[in-house]
């Protein structure tokens, strides 16, 4: 699969999980928003309810204190809600609706009231201006508490009104708990398990990316250290051209590397070859001018002699120029690393090079775990050069070194005939050389031996010089 399709999976899942959360509030948010319109709705009606009956109750006592003094003042309050008690009761059938048990006993309280009211103004009409019917209303209306029974009647149907009221209250505030505590824990666990997804397929798209370019990264660092592996990749994603790519790379370089051996091992036996078949013709001429030298000495003239003379000195720089290139082809031999006495190695290679009559200061130089042979080689071509540039007379060189942060600074300092600024890299070609081309021991291979030396190892060496003031070459080298 790939890692757009893991990464849109992923992604895919955490907006469902989103949509599944929003879709669940979404309908709990619609059960609380009606239960709550429902409880905003039952506070009314209870309230009105409340209002209803507090209403009737007062008419009740203005009609008894009527009746009990006679003072027509208490009808005021009678009156004033003889009209309001049917709106309230219109405005309660409004709020209840179609509420079958609820409407009965709304029904039933609005007719056991228009029949008090009926008992009470026939009563009151009888007080006011018939006292023998009103005698007769008291014996059979009054004494038998027809009133009275009517009024207990409907308190009676008013507090079943309200109880039924209350229980579906009750309910309903149940229901609006219960989906606030359910839209709290979907919320909650929805939220949990989208952290969760969301955490787990992050850490798990990233181990992989990672762990797959780590693995590249080692790759590449194999490639750089000559180590050509591959990498095994079973996914088909968008990393899988980029590792096929490696491993191409990879083959392809072990290939050419494995030709450019098989070459340069043709080379340095073709360099052997071609160097003893050289150096044979070489020393054949030497001895034929020898030989012409000593039987006819005496039959050759001036000029012929210094001609002759000439040619042992070309054939000398000639067989030094082959010796030069064999040294050149040697370094790309590989030999084991070891521990080396730099100190003791660098004083045995100046004791066989440098002069008697020269001054030599060696510094402190460290103990190093490295290629024996390719230090020596530095040095001694370093220091021969040292020897080579420098007059007999005050000569100087100082051989020191600096301790850096993770390697060593190596200096070899004269104070001979120096180095114009313009040479200071020329001098690094191969058969570059200060000296004149006749003379034998500069055939400028020797820096050009350092330079590769160095290269190889990944190291640096600069020339800091002037004409006239000396020369001092500085070189890095790493403990390995």
């Amino acid at each position: 699969m790939k890692l757009s399709t893991q990464i849109l999976a992923a992604f895919t899942l955490i907006i469902l999980l989103s949509v599944a959360d929003s879709y669940t509030n979404y309908m709990l948010s619609n059960k609380v928003h009606r239960n709550s319109k429902f409880l905003a709705r039952s506070e009314e009606i209870i309230r009105n309810s409340n209002k209803t009956h507090k209403a009737i109750i007062e008419m009740q006592s203005a009609f008894r204190g009527y009746l009990l003094t006679g003072d027509s003042t208490f009808l005021t309050s009678y009156f004033k809600r003889l009209n309001y008690v049917p709106l309230l009761i219109k405005e309660q059938q409004r709020r209840i609706g179609s509420n079958n048990m609820q409407r009965s006993i709304l029904d039933s309280i609005n007719l056991l009231h228009n029949n008090w009211v009926l008992y009470s103004e026939e009563i009151i009409k009888a007080r006011k201006e018939e006292p023998g019917a009103y005698d007769n209303l008291f014996e059979n209306s009054l004494k038998k508490h027809v009133g009275k029974k009517i009024n207990d009647e409907i308190s009676d149907k008013f507090s079943r009104f309200d109880k039924i009221e209350y229980r579906r209250r009750k309910h309903h505030t149940d229901t609006l708990l219960t989906s606030l505590k359910y839209a709290r824990t979907f919320s909650l666990i929805f939220l949990t398990l989208t952290v969760i997804v969301g955490v787990l397929s992050t850490i798990f798209i990233m181990f992989i990316i990672n762990r797959r370019i780590t693995s590249m990264v080692k790759l590449a660092e194999n490639i750089a250290k000559g180590n050509f592996t591959k990498v095994k990749d079973t996914r088909n994603d968008e990393l899988t051209a980029l590792t096929v790519s490696l491993n191409g790379m990879s083959s392809k370089l072990d290939k050419n590397i494995h030709e450019l051996r098989n070459r340069n091992e043709e080379l340095n036996k073709f360099a052997y070859v071609v160097s003893h078949d050289l150096k044979a013709p070489i020393r054949g001429i030497h001895n034929v001018v020898s030989w012409i030298h000593e039987d006819h000495q005496e039959e050759l003239s001036p000029d012929l002699k210094r001609y002759l003379s000439i040619i042992p000195q070309k054939t000398r720089r000639m067989e030094a120029l082959i010796n030069g290139l064999l040294d050149y082809a040697r370094l790309n031999l590989k030999v084991p690393s070891e521990n080396i006495d730099t100190n003791a190695l660098v004083h045995e290679i100046a004791d066989s090079i440098v002069p008697r009559n020269f001054k030599l200061e060696i510094g402190k130089l460290p103990n190093l775990y490295t290629e024996q042979i390719k230090l020596e080689q530095v040095f001694a071509n370093l220091i021969s050069n040292a020897v080579k540039y420098t007059p007999q007379e005050d000569a100087m060189i100082e051989i020191s070194c600096r301790k850096r942060s993770s390697y060593y600074e190596f200096s070899v300092k004269d104070n001979g005939i120096g180095i114009a600024v313009e040479y200071h890299q020329k001098i690094f070609e191969i058969f570059q050389t200060l000296r004149e081309q006749d003379e034998q021991e500069s055939t400028g291979v020797g820096l050009a031996i350092v330079k590769k030396i160095i290269d190889d190892q990944d190291e640096k060496i600069i020339v800091k010089s002037e004409l006239g003031k000396g020369s001092e070459f500085v070189f890095t080298w790493r403990n390995n």
